[in-house]
């Protein structure tokens, strides 16, 4: 792994990507943010080496370096999903990429449902904590001790001052905001009733299908994380309808707004 990471690296600076101070991975509908960045490089994710391909349709797999707010910045445009076929060493190997580049905070942002009936669709939740429910672990193998520790602690996976700054711009901003944690499900099936039932029971707030390995990963190489999920549809088990994936992406679209801004607002203060 550590080859193949200074691979990648070599390849990216050789093509304008500098040393960026944070990383963002923009999830389903939320790509925006995109055109707030002074570009200086951006590489479609087939042409990096080892790499993988984007292959849902609205992550659009461009890896970008530039500026937002002055501050230099590495972006995932479109992520990698369990359900695409990929292992998790696989996912999470560009927040690998990010570390070695400089970065030293993390930024995340996905789509998901909410099974708390009081969160509000086209609305925000900060994650404060999250439940694995993936078949496995992206450190699960051989530790690398240039990389982190072989085990690694994730009593506060997400970092609480960054939560604190979130909260405060989302109260001067007016914008509502949530904190809950994230269960993240294998898909690509969307969840039964009996399973949504099994999630509120677990203590999960909303469910999603990406995010959590990334967040061990950044956790395992000492990277400050901070994420937030656009809700985009209520999955009430006792009133659930089929999905319709235009009004999940219109949800992610009305949240996206404040998400962006939530981010510009905290990379001010980072």
């Amino acid at each position: 792994m550590l080859k193949e990471i200074q691979e990648t690296i070599d390849y990216l600076r050789k093509n304008g990507f500098g040393n960026p101070a944070i990383g963002i991975i923009l999830g389903t509908g939320l790509s925006k943010l995109v055109t707030l960045i002074d570009i200086k490089s951006i590489i479609d994710y087939k042409d990096i080496p080892n790499f993988k391909e984007a292959t849902v349709d609205f992550h659009y797999g461009k890896l970008i370096y530039g500026y937002l707010e002055g501050k230099p910045v590495v972006v995932m445009n479109g992520r990698y999903h369990y359900y695409e076929g990929y292992n998790l060493q696989e996912i999470t190997f560009p927040i690998r990429v990010m570390k070695m580049l400089g970065i030293h905070t993390l930024l995340v942002s996905n789509a998901c449902g909410a099974v708390n009936p009081s969160y509000a669709p086209a609305s925000l939740m900060i994650l404060d904590d999250h439940i694995n429910m993936l078949p496995g672990n992206p450190l699960i193998g051989a530790n690398h001790s240039k990389l982190g520790p072989r085990f690694v602690d994730m009593s506060q996976p997400y970092d609480a001052g960054l939560i604190k700054k979130m909260e405060d711009i989302a109260a001067r901003s007016n914008i509502k905001v949530n904190k809950g944690v994230y269960v993240a499900w294998t898909g690509p099936s969307l969840e039964t009733r009996a399973e949504y039932r099994f999630i509120k029971i677990m203590g999960a707030d909303v469910v999603g299908m990406s995010t959590v390995p990334e967040v061990i990963v950044a956790n395992h190489m000492g990277i400050k994380v901070a994420a937030v999920s656009a809700i985009t549809d209520l999955c009430d088990p006792d009133n659930l309808k089929p999905i319709d994936i235009d009004e999940v992406l219109n949800n992610a679209s009305k949240a996206e707004k404040d998400l962006v801004r939530l981010f510009i607002e905290l990379i001010k203060e980072i």
